[in-house]
């Protein structure tokens, strides 16, 4: 227990104490994120070195304090190589396609360290199905990608991500630890503690972002590490709950992938469809949609923690009421919305109305005046 809670205080330690170092670093590096477009929601240029001190905090306490074996190595090597990625593309920028490649092998280098998805729970009964490794190296690089980039995705308003990779690390790692499995849980605590101490620099107003470092490593950590499973009995953990836990920001890339098929547009073209855009354009502030997201993102991941200890019942309705409570609020705001909206209208109609008829009144008094001045004219001449 002890190891657990000195792997977390020295990744928070360490994350706490570079983030204003970054700060400094970032404009003279020309690491700064100076808003472009309408999308942003900053409106003045901020340093994006975010990534380096959450880097340093969870990979130095991981390897201070984790017996590192040929998992743990790969999942530090992929994660130092997804780091380096991000780097490179918050300096100099990185095309779609060749960070899309980059993400692909770095999950690879975790296949080859044997990191992979090579089974699945029966669904209908006990057993389990094995996969062959062609199959098992898609299903993974599917998975590491994937996470890699919602993570990446949710990254748009300030302490957005840092929180919730907090929240899905703490629940994988109590998860984790309830099974036996101590090395993942104590790896899980130490990204808990690197983006917790970020994260008081980057609540809002925010004074630093993490860039595409910091969110490109925390979502590939969190893919790798929630991998790694070598007994079958922990097979929850390599799968739901992740799922669950991430079940916003997957969800929310998921629904941002259709959107953008459907409209034809470019899959990582970046837009303003997403949950917490669509929370904000009901009238929420960043704060208070920021807050409301971590509290969803801990309701499941409470739900993944019920649901690894098979209590299906309980994790179900978990789920359940999330995803109502979401329908609900956003379904009401935007009804309430568009009826102050129509409201609005018809009041801008009934004083472009009066407005009209003063007008009309006015020039009406002003022909008659007119008229009165020419005849008193008419009269004088006379």
């Amino acid at each position: 227990m002890n190891q657990l809670v000195l792997i977390f205080l020295t990744a928070f330690v360490l994350a706490l104490l570079f983030t204003p170092v970054a700060i400094k670093i970032a404009p003279k590096i020309g690491a700064i994120d100076i808003p472009k477009d309408n999308r942003r929601m900053h409106t003045k240029a901020m340093p994006r070195f975010g990534g380096m001190a959450i880097y340093i905090g969870t990979i130095s306490a991981m390897l201070i304090f984790l017996p590192l074996d040929t998992k743990l190595m790969g999942v530090i090597a992929g994660g130092t190589l997804i780091f380096i990625v991000g780097i490179i593309d918050d300096l100099k920028g990185m095309p779609a396609k060749v960070k899309l490649l980059m993400q692909i092998i770095c999950a690879c280098i975790l296949f080859q360290f044997s990191v992979r998805i090579s089974f699945i729970n029966n669904p209908f009964g006990e057993g389990y199905y094995f996969f062959p490794w062609i199959v098992s190296l898609l299903v993974t690089v599917i998975w590491i990608v994937g996470i890699t980039n919602t993570i990446n995705l949710i990254d748009g308003l300030d302490g957005l991500a840092a929180g919730v990779a907090f929240i899905a690390s703490i629940s994988i790692a109590y998860t984790a630890f309830i099974h036996g499995k101590t090395e993942v849980s104590m790896a899980m605590l130490a990204i808990a503690g690197g983006a917790l101490g970020f994260l008081p620099f980057n609540f809002n107003p925010a004074k630093i972002f993490m860039g595409d470092a910091g969110s490109l490593f925390l979502g590939f950590m969190l893919a790798g590490l929630s991998v790694i499973s070598p007994m079958k009995s922990a097979t929850m953990v390599a799968t739901v709950v992740p799922v669950l836990v991430l079940a916003i920001p997957i969800f929310d890339t998921a629904f941002a992938i259709l959107r953008r098929l459907i409209n034809k547009r470019p899959i990582m073209e970046a837009d303003k469809g997403h949950l917490h855009h669509r929370i904000m354009a009901v009238g929420l502030g960043q704060r208070r949609t920021v807050l409301m997201l971590y509290g969803i993102s801990g309701v499941m991941g409470v739900a993944a923690i019920l649901m690894s200890r098979d209590l299906l019942i309980e994790s179900s309705l978990l789920v359940l009421i999330a995803a109502t409570f979401i329908y609900v609020f956003l379904t009401d705001q935007n009804s309430t919305r568009l009826q102050l909206k129509a409201v609005n209208i018809k009041v801008e109609e009934k004083k472009s109305q009066r407005r009209t008829a003063r007008k009309a009144g006015t020039a009406v008094i002003k022909k008659a005046e007119k008229k009165i001045e020419e005849k008193s004219e008419g009269q004088e001449l006379a």
